[in-house]
């Protein structure tokens, strides 16, 4: 049995404005626990088929537990393989592709991944627990200046300076190992002024350069003229306005070529109030959306 609740955020509108045809083939980009591919599969006829990627093992096991739909098929690789996988197949192209930018509700939930100082946990921070790269790693031994990089570029934290010595200064007392650590270290430099934790952007920058994310994220658009067929549609579910910046500026690039490619939503899509009520983790969501014309 799962053990972990997800709710996929616009799931509803991403079912209504993805799928263009109930018979075709689609790609899930990010997996996850199988939420937004439980409710396309529901859309789509007994065709209808999802090829469901993800990095996390963990994840796929679970997503195939709760989807438990033969029409699904997974794949333990990054979405930024799906091209090569079509080839491999000798398929064409895919009806339509969805890339949920975000993390797993149940990845921050589960202490042992490390990715939340809400609970105590190894600083690991991996989506794919086979790769050597952690957030202990750089937290003890990347030199101060790398760290106030990434803090910067991937969390637009403005006393990275101050926070990035500061983890220098404790690695070299003891080396840091768990979330509550890392945490404790920032609030001692960044006392509390609001209700966001000072370590928020810190953890956000943290995953972000353990997992190369935004590599990632530059990727999945030049993607899409390699694996959308005419009439496709692809869907892009943003978490951080880094990301969604990236992705609103490769879909405007696309569209330059209007006989190709047009917006579906001209103006970025956001939950509804009601929506981020029901579940706190969908307030940042934006969803941008492209169809490939010919």
């Amino acid at each position: 049995m799962v053990n972990w609740q997800h709710i996929p955020i616009l799931a509803q509108t991403i079912k209504e404005l993805l799928i263009t045809d109930k018979e075709g083939l689609y790609i899930d980009g990010t997996l996850g626990l199988g939420g937004h591919t439980k409710i396309l599969l529901s859309a789509l006829g007994p065709k209808g088929r999802i090829f469901g990627f993800d990095k996390d093992a963990n994840a796929i096991e679970m997503a195939k537990e709760n989807v438990a739909d033969s029409r699904l098929e997974t794949l333990n690789l990054s979405y930024t393989e799906c091209a090569k996988v079509l080839a491999e197949k000798n398929i064409k192209g895919v009806n339509g592709a969805l890339f949920d930018l975000g993390l797993s509700s149940y990845q921050l939930d589960d202490a042992s991944r490390g990715f939340s100082f809400n609970n105590q946990g190894p600083l690991d921070m991996r989506f794919d627990t086979k790769q050597t790269l952690t957030a202990k790693e750089i937290v003890n031994t990347w030199p101060a200046d790398k760290i106030e990089e990434i803090l910067v570029n991937y969390g637009e934290e403005k006393f990275a300076s101050k926070i990035a010595r500061a983890i220098v200064l404790a690695a070299r007392e003891n080396p840091i190992e768990t979330t509550w650590q890392l945490a404790k270290i920032i609030e001692n430099v960044c006392p509390r002024t609001s209700k966001t934790h000072p370590a928020t952007r810190t953890f956000q920058a943290l995953r972000i350069a353990v997992n190369d994310e935004f590599g990632a994220v530059k990727e999945a658009p030049k993607l899409l003229e390699k694996i959308l067929l005419p009439k496709g549609r692809a869907a892009f579910l943003t978490f951080h306005s880094l990301e969604d910046r990236i992705i609103k500026q490769a879909l405007k690039d696309l569209c330059q070529d209007k006989e190709s490619w047009r917006l579906v939503n001209k103006k970025v899509i956001e939950p509804s109030w009601q929506e981020i009520k029901q579940n706190s983790r969908a307030r940042s969501a934006k969803l941008r959306i492209i169809e490939r014309l010919k």
